[in-house]
C-alpha cells in the first residue's frame, strides 16, 4: 500500500480558499482513482471528490462548483483547491488512493469559520 500524507489544512474565513495536498510515498501512476473525503462533527465520512488516471473527476454535490481535484503522476501528488469555503466544509479531510488497493492518509483539519 501506498503510505500517503495530507498537508496544507488550516483555519480560513468563509469565503476564502485553501489548497490541500497528498504526498505519496510510491508511484501513482498505476493508481485507478485518487480522491478526497472529510467527515465533520457529527457526520458520515462523505466523498469530496476523484480523479481517475485518465483524468476523469467526480465531485460531491456539495462541492461542486467551488472545489477541484488534481493529480500529478510525476511528481505521486494528489491536490484538493477548495474556494468559496463555507462553515459546512469544516471536516476532517483524508487523502485516499485505491485501484490497486486501498489507501488512506491521516487526514489534516480544516477549519472555516470567522
Amino acid at each position: 500500500q501506498v503510505q500517503l500524507v495530507e498537508s496544507g489544512g488550516g483555519l480560513v474565513q468563509p469565503g476564502g480558499s485553501l489548497r490541500l495536498s497528498c504526498a505519496a510515498s510510491g508511484s501513482i501512476f498505476s493508481i485507478n482513482v485518487a480522491g478526497w473525503y472529510r467527515q465533520g462533527p457529527g457526520k458520515q465520512r462523505e466523498l469530496v471528490a476523484a480523479i481517475t488516471r485518465g483524468g476523469i473527476t467526480n465531485y460531491g454535490d456539495s462541492v461542486k462548483g467551488r472545489f477541484t481535484i488534481s493529480r500529478d503522476n510525476a511528481r505521486s501528488m494528489v491536490y484538493l483547491e477548495m474556494n468559496s469555503l463555507k462553515p459546512e466544509d469544516t471536516a476532517v479531510y483524508y487523502c485516499t488512493l485505491r485501484d490497486p488497493g486501498v489507501s488512506w492518509g491521516q487526514g489534516t483539519q480544516v477549519t472555516v469559520s470567522s
